[in-house]
């Protein structure tokens, strides 16, 4: 299983230091929606000039006009890009048309969909996403009740390719692995952290 950090900050100045801080401990490294807002496709270029040997995940959650957004980020030096799994379909093929171009991935973000998450994984699956990322946001984290089970359940149950964020942490990360996830990832628990070299280094070895 692969370990993506998600660097949920909004300056390239903190991505870069966060970058190279755990570099050695990631597979995956993930410039947060905030971040590419912040600081435009320029992130992009800057981190995977930095880190060459890593995949560079653009979290865009493109929820519309697919392919002109994904094609804008593959061309700034995404490995990955990830597009809405509850946005129009055709949105989701015009991600998956710009990868296949490019011979990038696309991922599908299930973030926001709960309601009959199975059938929409399955759905947006078939539209040649090369996994799904099963997403609680910070937002539904913070609900009482809220357990990274959920995710993991319907990971099993649907049967394809998946990532999970939402929450991971050393404690969970090894449910991760167990119920078959193909990456897992871990944004607060590296980034708050006091050494975030040391907090990706105690993932990756759960990992693993």
């Amino acid at each position: 299983m692969q370990l993506q950090v998600a660097m949920d900050v909004v300056k390239l100045d903190q991505a870069l230091t966060l970058a190279r801080q755990v570099a050695d401990s990631v597979d995956i490294l993930e410039l947060g929606t905030p971040l590419i807002k912040s600081e435009g496709l320029r992130a992009i270029t800057a981190i995977k000039a930095a880190h060459p040997d890593k995949l560079v995940f653009a979290d865009l959650k493109t929820a519309d006009a697919g392919e002109l957004e994904a094609g804008l980020a593959f061309e700034a030096g995404a490995d990955l890009v990830t597009v809405m799994g509850a946005a129009d379909d055709d949105t989701v093929r015009g991600a998956v048309a710009a990868g296949r171009k490019y011979g990038k991935d696309v991922v599908a973000d299930m973030i926001t969909v709960v309601d009959d998450r199975v059938s929409r994984i399955r759905e947006v699956s078939k539209f040649g996403v090369s996994f799904v990322e099963i997403h609680a946001g910070l937002d539904e984290q913070a609900r009482p009740g809220y357990t990274i089970q959920a995710l993991l359940d319907d990971g099993q149950k649907a049967g394809v390719p998946f990532s999970i964020a939402g929450g991971i942490t050393v404690e969970t990360i090894g449910s991760v692995r167990a119920a078959g996830a193909r990456v897992a990832v871990a944004g607060g628990a590296i980034y708050n952290a006091k050494d975030s070299a040391a907090a990706a280094k105690a993932l990756k070895s759960r990992a693993s």
